[in-house]
């Protein structure tokens, strides 16, 4: 079970440079768990498993050492989110959109697409991340997700980034791991409020009026509705029949 206070607080002791205000910047309930060995990263909200992406790491190994391009492994935090709006695909140069889109696995190009998450490290092993210019982007080169092939930051497929980043916010942790991926179990998604109301001035299925189909993909067919009407008959006579007798 993620423990966000203990991480926090193990943080302190570990990056005690580390500026109290960046660390009240962490926002516990959502944590990204990238896994070097699976080359996948979990996405998870107050415990729970959102979804898990398929991810390319460094093809030069792990570690945060200016002028070598690695991934930094340990606790860091999304600091920036830059591509707000931007379409799939949108080409960025020194996070700017140039204006150019570019389809999956254009030849010849390798540049940073689509959005920017950018990182910061809270730990003195990846303290260099934030100047290093270490993100979750999107890339072209989709066909190298799922094994090691970046430059130190963490390549995602274009639609993929294009999702997680709305789902990530500003201060979500951010864990880099040398082992793989835990099992976590999937987020329970609550169930919307029943409005009292319309309990206590529920109505036979009879009364009720039946929804028009919208369309092929409607919830209920035609066909449907039509059984559901003639079993609801069905029930009014035998309540009328039964009436009688009594």
């Amino acid at each position: 079970m993620f423990r966000p206070l203990a991480v926090i607080f193990s943080l302190v002791s570990i990056a005690p440079a580390f500026s109290a205000t960046q660390l009240t910047q962490i926002d516990p309930s959502y944590r990204l768990i990238i896994s070097i060995p699976d080359q996948k990263l979990m996405l998870m909200e107050n415990g729970g498993r959102v979804a898990i992406y398929p991810v390319s790491t460094s093809k030069y190994g792990v570690g945060d050492f200016r002028g070598k391009m690695t991934t930094p492994l340990g606790y860091l935090m999304v600091a920036k989110k830059i591509g707000d709006n931007a379409p799939v695909g949108a080409v960025f140069h020194h996070r700017r959109w140039t204006g150019e889109i570019l389809q999956p696995n254009a030849p010849g190009r390798d540049p940073v697409t689509t959005r920017i998450i950018w990182l910061t490290g809270l730990e003195a092993q990846n303290a260099q991340a934030f100047h290093r210019g270490i993100y979750i982007h999107g890339t072209p080169e989709e066909k190298t997700i799922g094994r090691p092939a970046s430059y130190g930051c963490i390549r995602m497929k274009a639609a993929d980034v294009a999702v997680l980043y709305n789902q990530v916010p500003l201060g979500a942790l951010v864990q880099i791991t040398p082992d793989r991926l835990p099992k976590v179990a999937k987020a329970r998604l609550l169930a919307p409020p029943v409005s009292t109301s319309v309990v206590q001035n529920e109505k036979p299925a009879s009364q009720q009026p039946q929804p028009e189909p919208t369309s092929a993909s409607s919830t209920l067919s035609v066909e449907q509705m039509r059984m559901g009407g003639t079993l609801a008959a069905e029930r009014e006579k035998a309540k009328l029949a039964l009436g009688k007798r009594m």
